[in-house]
């Protein structure tokens, strides 16, 4: 499955907890890598075919990081564990 890279992550979710938007039951540092390890989800680097892949993608969702997703996940073919209707406007497998 793919999961958002875990820096990624971790800066979105800091963002969010220091906006009041999100809590966590602990520290974003430890609450990422524990919730990465009890799924046994691997994070995905950014590669080079993931960024030239966002150059192909329709305007359909602006959000950068959703992007860099929906392009790592049609290179790689993986899934997206989301619920963003607009991610699923595109050729990739969503699921939620």
């Amino acid at each position: 499955m793919l999961m958002r890279e875990k820096q990624l992550l971790h800066q979105g979710n800091q963002t969010k907890t220091k906006l009041g938007k999100l809590t966590l039951p602990e520290s974003v540092k430890e609450y990422i890598p524990n919730r990465l390890a009890v799924n046994r989800f691997e994070s995905l680097d950014i590669q080079m075919t993931h960024t030239l892949q966002i150059a192909t993608l329709p305007n359909i969702h602006r959000d950068p990081f959703d992007r860099i997703l929906i392009a790592q996940s049609q290179v790689e073919n993986l899934p997206i564990v989301t619920i963003g209707q607009k991610i699923a406007q595109y050729s990739v497998e969503t699921i939620w």
